[in-house]
């Protein structure tokens, strides 16, 4: 792994991170819920840097798109991590079955219990600050199972971490996300894993589509708003790309990846995030009160 700085002559804020995983790992090694997703990497890419022993730990399931798994275990090998992947299926836990609100409080809970019998303690996660300004009900399962956040300990938001990660040279440090699948699903259907492998390779079908054309990478998601009616969403910042792609053709390519899914409309939006979510209080009484078991 490439260094561009020494610790000392980085950032303020990656000292902060460094004394964060000093006291969440006092004997200098730990493991690490591994997405493969930037929050993740830049922990585990800051861990090595500051000679922190690192074991990368990756659920795969129907719930995670194929290639995320792909390029976790990728990223983890050239990068020098021991790595292990660990298999679940959540579609059988309670909430998650019933597309409960708190489905992601039952999926956490379900899936780190997992971790942390794979990985003993300490068990560190990616969580950053400025998930803390969304709903986001499985932070609930994760505090009560003791696991750790040291990017969260220090305060370090989002737009920190891709500033960090490209000040301290690690590799795609503006890594687009790539969330759960289950999002994909409006709260009260009940997500089944054929309907979560077509919607994975619808969003590959438009990434392919985008690279075929030469269009730079945009931040989508292709999601079931209501059973039967399928949405292309699209950051309305990234509307001039898509105008470089014909709809109809994009069309054709989901459906010939996915053909058991309802034909796509296309849809601009100003945040991607949290689309089912609106209406959700998420003032820290209020998600308490969400995410209670």
């Amino acid at each position: 792994m490439q260094m561009n700085s020494s610790p000392a002559r980085l950032d303020a804020q990656l000292g902060s991170l460094e004394q964060a995983l000093r006291a969440a790992a006092p004997a200098g090694h730990f493991s690490l819920a591994f997405s493969g997703g930037l929050d993740s990497r830049f922990l585990a890419y800051c861990a090595k840097l500051f000679a922190f022993s690192v074991r990368l730990l990756h659920i795969s399931g129907p719930h995670v798109a194929a290639e995320e798994s792909r390029h976790a275990r990728d990223w983890a090998r050239d990068h020098g991590f021991p790595f292990a992947e660990i298999s679940m299926d959540p579609l059988s836990v309670p909430l998650v079955a019933a597309g409960d609100k708190r489905r992601c409080y039952g999926c956490k809970s379900a899936l780190f219990s997992r971790l942390l019998r794979e990985a003993g303690r300490p068990l560190c996660d990616g969580t950053n600050a400025s998930d803390g300004l969304a709903y986001r009900p499985g932070a609930q399962a994760i505090r009560e199972l003791g696991i750790l956040s040291p990017l969260a300990m220090c305060g370090l938001t989002k737009a920190d971490i891709h500033r960090l990660a490209e000040k301290s040279g690690m590799d795609d440090p503006w890594q687009r996300p790539r969330p759960c699948l289950l999002t994909r699903l409006p709260y009260g259907m009940q997500p089944e894993r054929s309907v979560l492998e077509m919607l994975d390779r619808g969003e590959s079908a438009v990434r392919r589509s985008l690279g075929r054309a030469g269009l730079p990478p945009v931040d989508f998601r292709l999601r079931l708003t209501a059973p039967g009616r399928l949405e292309l969403h699209v950051l309305l910042a990234d509307e001039p790309v898509f105008a470089m792609l014909p709809w109809d053709r994009l069309q054709a390519d989901i459906a010939g990846a996915a053909p058991g899914l309802p034909v796509p409309e296309l849809a601009f939006l100003e945040t991607l995030s949290g689309y089912y979510d609106h209406g959700i209080g998420i003032s820290r009484d209020n998600l308490q009160h969400q995410e209670r078991p």
